[in-house]
């Protein structure tokens, strides 16, 4: 009688982990449906975001090589010395027509890169145009300059400029319709990758089979373990890269939840203030002088002008010697007329909600870890039409094997 007992109680006892591992499978099998419909439904969309970031992620470089007779400069012999940059500024707005409006510079990025500027021209008839114009540092001479855009088409003039239009924005010419798409489309992508990693979970604990490939294993195991591994060891970089780009397509809708945990700052809802009298606006060199003077160790990146009357100057400088802060790159806004500084991307100084958003751009680029960081942005980019593929053959396998068992049945 006893022995019954204690057969009894160990056949309870093995019954409860099974009982539980059944559970878990159901769960997972829902989750798997999860992660299937949004893959088959939003995984050419991943692709395009995927193949073009990581075309953007070398885009200084492509850009160069496609037009280096206007990008490509050779520093003088006898002197590596920049002309003033009110010199380079002057240069590119004798290039332009009057009507022409500052929008962006490029600070060159090493000694043989050219100094870019672009400008937006309203045309008579309403179109509007954004031309580039390329500077040689050493001698501030025009190197020549292209058109980028015009309204009245929805693709770009150059190849960089359609890849950059394609990955934020699909071609729609709406902007607050392609912030939306992307946007939504971005969180949608967020939970296909989760779901995906709790699919790829391994629920009996067999971590090494979960993690490669299985040895000579046919067509069909290949596809499994291609999509599986590409999935696992990219999600630690896909991960920031969609938030990122949610974040900045749709600021607005991101920066009040940021705000619930801790304080945010944005730079572009900053505003200068016209002044009364006649004063004219402070030269973006000028700016450039200020900002250096905030962080003297920096390097010039990006220079935001102000085109609308309202509109602040913006600073982006990199290189920032700033002792325990892995971050290097710094943007001083500053109010185009006095110069006031009106805020600073700065992770020693900021909240934890601002050094979260100053984050943001340097991780979906792959700037903040340098050129192993590009690189893993750039894989993680490849990845993405793989993962699609090998998920829509999965799927068609799978359905193909449930038709043929069903024949048979």
């Amino acid at each position: 009688m006893k022995s019954d007992v204690n057969h009894a109680d160990s056949a309870t006892e093995q019954q409860a982990p099974n009982l539980r591992l059944s559970r878990l499978k159901t769960r997972r099998k829902r989750w798997l449906d999860v992660h299937l419909w949004l893959g088959l439904s939003l995984g050419f969309l991943l692709s395009i975001y995927g193949i073009t970031g990581s075309i953007l992620v070398f885009y200084p470089e492509i850009d160069e090589w496609l037009n280096s007779e206007m990008l490509i400069v050779k520093p003088p012999a006898d002197s590596a010395a920049y002309q003033p940059l009110a010199s380079i500024f002057e240069a590119g707005r004798k290039a332009m027509p009057a009507q022409a409006k500052h929008t962006f510079a490029t600070y060159p990025r090493n000694d043989n890169a050219a100094f870019t500027l672009r400008y937006s021209v309203a045309e008579t008839g309403g179109i509007n145009e954004n031309w580039l114009v390329a500077v040689d540092p050493y001698t501030a001479q025009v190197l020549g300059k292209r058109l980028l855009s015009s309204s009245d088409s929805i693709i770009p003039k150059t190849f960089t400029g359609f890849i950059f239009v394609l990955h934020y924005a699909l071609l729609i010419k709406s902007d607050e319709v392609s912030a939306v798409v992307v946007g939504l489309s971005g969180v949608l992508l967020i939970i296909s990758v989760l779901t995906g990693l709790i699919v790829w979970w391994p629920l009996t604990g067999r971590w090494r089979q979960a993690l490669i490939f299985k040895p000579k294993s046919g067509s069909v195991r290949f596809n499994y373990d291609l999509h599986k591994v590409s999935g696992f060891y990219t999600t630690l970089v896909m991960l920031p890269v969609l938030f990122s780009g949610i974040y900045m397509v749709l600021p607005h809708q991101v920066v009040p939840v940021l705000e619930l945990f801790s304080p945010v700052t944005y730079r572009y809802w900053f505003h200068s203030t016209p002044p009364t009298g006649n004063t004219q606006a402070i030269g973006m060199d000028q700016a450039v002088a200020i900002a250096k003077q905030r962080y003297s160790t920096g390097r010039p990146h990006f220079i935001y002008g102000a085109p609308a009357a309202t509109q602040t100057y913006t600073v982006c400088l990199d290189g920032v010697d700033a002792p325990g802060s892995l971050l290097q790159r710094r943007c001083v806004v500053m109010d185009r007329y006095s110069g006031k500084i009106l805020d600073v991307d700065d992770p020693i100084v900021g909240t934890a909600g601002e050094v979260f958003t100053h984050w943001q751009w340097p991780l979906h680029s792959g700037q903040a870890f340098g050129m192993t960081g590009r690189i893993s942005v750039f894989i993680t980019g490849l990845a993405c039409p793989v993962l699609f593929v090998t998920g829509l053959i999965r799927w068609r396998q799978k359905r193909r094997a449930k038709t043929h068992s069903k024949a048979i049945g």
